[in-house]
């Protein structure tokens, strides 16, 4: 933590927004009991579908359920990363709160659960309509918004060590964690950026092309992957391209 000034955030997929030092984000008494619950939740889920500890938290919209057998974390519509609720309209995140309140609802035992392990905010949240500024800090800062328990690579890592949520699209970091570990979901293409890429046909088909998921948009790749996506296509490469042969190295 630094000074109260600014400083750059950006992502090679290019943006560029100046964000208040983080003294400015001093840790509300809210965001403490939620990391504390969330800390003593996910010791209980191991192993972590998200990989091995220590865990840096994300504020990834999470909301933690009891059930018969334990403890389970599934995700709600929407995360608001903290610096986002100075932008988020109270009318929209109380739809969240209910949408949330119903699911809870479903999992009679999760707010007794809750208490039992020392947090009371969750009644109090769930049973509050978000009307203005202060609704939507206790919201954000809340369980069911701050408690996703990811590993800091998985968090806010960078290509080639690690990639992070932050920094690439969901729906492709997520492959990462269901793929077989023979399989190379990100490799470097000709000119040695990263791209993401999968299999075309089954395990054993003997098919080894691959598609592109994600490629930086700044290269060769990348503008060809923008060009097939506007066409409505998928970018294939075939066996004998350097990425595929990249992708299907282990096997």
């Amino acid at each position: 933590m630094g000074g109260g000034g600014v400083h750059p955030e950006h992502e090679d997929d290019p943006w560029t927004v100046n964000v208040g030092d983080h003294p400015a984000r001093a840790d509300s008494l809210q965001y403490v009991r939620s990391r504390t619950l969330m800390v003593k939740l996910v010791g209980q889920c191991q192993p972590w579908w998200f990989g091995d500890k220590p865990y840096q938290d994300h504020h990834g919209g999470g909301v933690w359920l009891k059930d018969s057998t334990g403890w389970l974390l599934v995700f709600g519509p929407a995360g608001i990363e903290w610096s986002a609720q100075f932008c988020a309209d109270p009318a929209k995140v109380d739809q969240l709160r209910q949408l949330t309140a119903r699911l809870v609802a479903g999992f009679p035992g999760t707010v007794a659960g809750y208490e039992a392990a020392g947090y009371h905010d969750a009644a109090g949240l769930l049973a509050s309509p978000i009307k203005d500024a202060d609704g939507v800090q206790a919201w954000t800062d809340g369980i069911f918004n701050a408690s996703v328990a990811l590993p800091a690579g998985l968090h806010t890592g960078v290509l080639p060590q690690a990639a992070g949520y932050h920094h690439y699209p969901k729906p492709i970091v997520d492959i990462d964690r269901f793929r077989y570990d023979d399989f190379t979901l990100f490799v470097a293409d000709t000119q040695g950026n990263p791209v993401a890429v999968t299999p075309v046909g089954r395990r054993g088909s003997g098919n080894g092309a691959v598609s592109v998921a994600w490629a930086d948009p700044h290269t060769p790749l990348g503008r060809r992957k923008a060009a097939s996506d506007q066409a409505g296509e998928r970018l294939i490469l075939p066996d004998t391209h350097p990425v595929a042969k990249a992708a299907f190295a282990l096997q």
